[in-house]
């Protein structure tokens, strides 16, 4: 490991991205503590802190990296660019045009990212002035959040919220382009760990405080290790179906004839079906908490805790139903059956064409019901812990997994560096030892 870290920088380039990358990520810490003109952020901790943060204000705390209820100028986080490319990424599924552009290759993902960054503004702008209403609406509650409201209040804080999000877009792409690792990744995760060191310490208090005894304090680290570990093989886990071309003449030359294999992942989705899946199962708790002295709003709220029976089986439901949905919007049997029949490809003892993309489609199907279980598991695993076996943090669901999913992809990337740079030098060496032959 030791050698490893030496190897990184040691390679000037490598050095360079990962102090790079580091650095914009500090900008992005540093800004997330920046008040927004005019809210009472103690006043907006206190309705966090009455138990609203498993309602749809705290899933997007979390993608805020805390930012939201702390009330800054980074309080809607990542969260519109990210809306803004489920949308088009939908669109390219059932609408010709965006379809058309996801099929052009280079220029097509320029125009995407391009309308990427419209759509970005535009939701910012729109979800900005609901987050300005909801705040002057506290003030209903008894909650001081904004001690001036009016038209000025909701205007500023539109310019404010939406130019730091274009401002948290732009650091994401400079990470992607000139750092190391998928920047808007990287920033959601960066904001997940910083409630980490929280959370460690809200455990030995607890466990100072005889919530729980050492026995208990070791069970428990062991199945945080268990669980992320089983997180980490899901998450490499794939399913390779062999594939064979056909050798084919063109000129003088001679192409195809190889071996290869198609990798459906287990967790084709990703975190994807647990974000959909939250965003619906949080709304009853989210309207109910706009309510707070109605009593079928208070009803409908302890169905839809976290924890509750009601509550675990509509989630674990809606994240299998999520999970084969995105799956079909991601990945096509159909063009994957066209493309390998394109430039002679087969599958052994398949057909090509139709009966390729009905193999296709029923291994995918296959291995997307034990992935869907897991992410179900992953997600339910938090509201179990700190319902049942009082665990004084969030552990699991969708931090746990995007952390890990954009950890194993930057090492990745690493990896890749490290590789290529050592086959240079191997070049370089046998360059050098030929000359030395040849004299």
């Amino acid at each position: 490991m030791f050698s490893k870290l030496q190897n990184i920088f040691s390679i000037p380039e490598l050095k360079s991205r990962i102090l790079f990358t580091a650095g914009i990520l500090v900008v992005y810490r540093l800004g997330g503590h920046i008040p927004t003109p005019g809210v009472n952020g103690s006043a907006l901790q206190q309705f966090f802190d009455n138990g609203n943060g498993g309602t749809l204000f705290g899933l997007y705390d979390m993608f805020a990296g805390g930012s939201f209820r702390r009330a800054t100028v980074f309080a809607l986080g990542i969260m519109p660019y990210i809306s803004a490319s489920i949308i088009l990424q939908l669109f390219g599924a059932v609408i010709p045009y965006f379809e058309k552009l996801q099929k052009e290759g280079e220029e097509g993902r320029k125009k995407i990212t391009q309308l990427t960054r419209y759509g970005t503004v535009g939701l910012a702008a729109v979800q900005s002035l609901g987050i300005g209403i909801f705040l002057q609406n506290m003030n209903n509650q008894g909650l001081n959040v904004v001690p001036n409201p009016g038209a000025g209040f909701l205007l500023l804080t539109m310019l404010t919220l939406t130019a730091g999000t274009i401002f948290i877009m732009w650091l994401g792409e400079q990470i992607t382009e000139r750092g190391i690792g998928n920047g808007i990744s990287l920033i959601i995760t960066v904001g997940i760990i910083a409630i980490y060191p929280n959370n460690i310490i809200a455990t030995f208090q607890a466990w100072t405080n005889d919530q729980f005894n050492i026995i208990e304090l070791i069970i428990l680290g062991a199945t945080m290790l268990a669980v992320t570990v089983l997180v980490v093989l899901m998450t490499l886990g794939v399913r390779k179906i062999p594939v064979q071309y056909a050798k084919r003449v063109v000129g003088r030359k001679m192409y195809g004839g190889q071996s290869t294999h198609i990798p459906l992942r287990v967790n084709t989705a990703g975190v994807m079906p647990i974000i959909f899946a939250q965003s619906i199962i949080a709304f009853p708790g989210t309207l109910a908490a706009l309510f707070p002295n109605n009593e079928a709003m208070a009803t409908i709220r302890a169905w839809f805790s976290p924890g509750a029976l009601i509550y675990i089986t509509i989630y674990g439901l809606m994240i299998v139903f999520f999970t084969y949905f995105y799956t079909a919007i991601v990945l096509n049997p159909v063009d994957l059956a066209d493309n390998m029949r394109k430039y002679g490809g087969f599958i052994p003892g398949i057909r090509p064409g139709k009966r390729t993309a009905e193999y296709i489609d029923r291994v995918l199907t296959r291995i997307t019901l034990p992935g869907a279980i897991f992410l179900a598991f992953i997600a339910i695993l938090p509201d179990i812990l700190i319902r049942k076996f009082n665990v004084p943090f969030y552990f699991g669901g969708t931090g746990l997994l995007i952390v890990v999913g954009v950890m194993l992809d930057t090492m990745s990337q690493v990896e890749s560096h490290l590789h290529m740079r050592h086959y240079e030098g191997l070049m370089k060496r046998g360059k050098l030892k030929s000359g030395r032959g040849a004299r």
